[in-house]
């Protein structure tokens, strides 16, 4: 294992600061950067490519050395404890950070299940929101999140902070053209039969406990101002909403609510058949 020291803010070490705060600068090198005990252990776990450790020698925990130690990378960091606290996003500082490389977005490389159930979420613009939202489709049992369309970063170290360690185990693809993913639903149809589109809507449409979601599905997901654009209802099988107290002063959910409520009405169905 390669230790490369860094006492200033050298170039090394303002590629660092660029990979957590300039998207474009991220993408452009593959890389992100990571931090916290429970993401780098999913990380680990789920065989990312771990590229560098960052860490001050004279701070660690066991737990911290066993990571170093257990994790082969091509290089890692020791920074002093200054340099680390200010690269870290936490008040208390990290003791170990991580750059990690970014995985491709390819919809075959995900495998699904014999019943799969996938979620789209149509042109994130919250970090908070996409992270848990990662977080929500890992907890109620999705094969597969796809995002759609000008969305906030999925690298971004707020995404990956509030998606708590799920970001590392959900499968997460970026799709920009739309017709790649009307190809990819098409396919899904003929592999497997009965495979439902199901769109989302705050109008009153079909109360959501009335579709069958115990069939293969792809469960589509709006927009946080705009909702679910048109072109993706009109390709939807179904229209659902949640139906909401007569009574409420409430005229919908925030986004990432609303999909935890349908994606437990999904699981609800298929655990009770």
């Amino acid at each position: 294992m390669t230790e490369t020291y860094i006492y200033t803010k050298n170039s090394t070490y303002q590629k660092f600061e660029v990979l957590k705060t300039n998207r474009n600068k991220r993408h452009r090198y593959h890389e992100f950067l990571v931090e916290g005990v429970r993401s780098l252990k999913e990380a680990a776990s789920n065989h990312w490519k771990i590229k560098h450790f960052l860490y001050n020698k004279d701070s660690l925990s066991d737990w911290a050395k066993n990571m170093i130690h257990s994790v082969k990378t091509e290089e890692n960091y020791c920074l002093t404890e200054e340099l680390l606290r200010e690269l870290s996003g936490k008040a208390d500082g990290s003791e170990l950070m991580a750059v990690i490389e970014m995985r491709e977005d390819r919809l075959e490389n995900v495998k699904l299940s014999e019943n799969p159930f996938i979620v789209l979420f149509d042109r994130p613009s919250n970090k908070g929101n996409l992270g848990t939202m990662i977080r929500s489709c890992d907890a109620l049992g999705a094969d597969m999140l796809i995002i759609t369309g000008h969305a906030v970063d999925l690298y971004d170290p707020d995404v990956v902070v509030s998606a708590m360690g799920s970001f590392f185990n959900m499968p997460v693809v970026r799709i920009a053209d739309n017709n790649l993913l009307y190809e990819f639903t098409d396919k899904m149809k003929k592999q497997y039969p009965g495979f439902l589109t199901v769109g989302t809507t705050a109008h009153n449409e079909q109360p959501v406990y009335k579709v069958d979601m115990t069939r293969p599905l792809m469960l589509m997901i709006g927009n946080e101002t705009m909702g679910l654009n048109q072109a993706f209802k009109d390709y939807c099988d179904a229209l659902c909403t949640i139906p909401m107290s007569p009574d409420s002063y409430a005229s919908s959910f925030n986004v990432s609510c609303a999909a935890s409520i349908l994606m437990y009405e999904i699981t609800r169905q298929r655990t009770s058949e």
